[in-house]
Formats: structure tokens, sequence, C-alpha cells
């Protein structure tokens, strides 16, 4: 049974920081690419962050300087570390990982930014 399971989110401040977690099991092939997307009340589902397995990154421009992805390839772990959050980064996070064409989602993890 393939399971994506996320923690981290939560509320935050503006300028504030979080560290997302997302950890697959499950998944019988290489996992080549994980990630982070979001999606924000009455929006669409956008991409945050990717990973490639050879260490290659894909960043949202919106996100650029502010937010990391790592990855652990041995624990099919990905994170991701969010600084300086603003208002427009509140959503529901969905860790994403793509094996063999497939592509695999976590339930999603809230994420508000108030003060």
């Amino acid at each position: 049974q393939v399971q994506l399971v996320e923690s981290g989110g939560g509320l935050v401040q503006p300028g504030g920081s979080l560290r997302l977690s997302c950890a697959a099991s499950g998944i019988m092939f290489r996992i080549n690419r994980m990630g982070w997307y979001r999606q924000a009340p009455g929006k669409q589902r956008e991409l945050v962050a990717t990973k490639t397995y050879d260490g290659i990154t894909n960043y949202a421009d919106s996100v650029k300087g502010r937010f990391t992805i790592s990855r652990d390839n041995a624990k099919n772990t990905v994170y991701l570390q969010m600084n300086s959050l603003n208002n427009e980064d509140t959503a529901v996070y969905y860790c994403n990982a793509r094996a063999s064409m497939y592509d695999y989602w976590g339930q999603g993890t809230q994420v508000t930014v108030s003060s």
C-alpha cells in the first residue's frame, strides 16, 4: 500500500518559517521526482518545488529565494524549508512522488500564514 505521510504544517505569522516533511512508503519503483504542490482556496493546485533523484530542483517563481527543497533518497523523504512566509503562501500543501510514470499524492497539510 502506497503512503505519503506529510507533517509540519500549521499556523505561522508573516515573516516566519515552517518545515514540511513527507515520507513515502510502499512504492515499488525508484521515485524519480518528489516535491510539493499547494492549493489555496478558490485556486488551482500549483507547483511549489520539486527535486529529482539526481538532485535537479525546480521552484515556482513565487517561492524562489525563500523556500528550499531537500530530499533523502535512502529514506524516500522530501522536505520543504519555508522562510519569509507571507499571506499568499496560505494553502494546503501536498506531497507528490513520481515513480514509473505514476503520480502519488499525500493527503495534504494546511499552512496558514496570519498575524
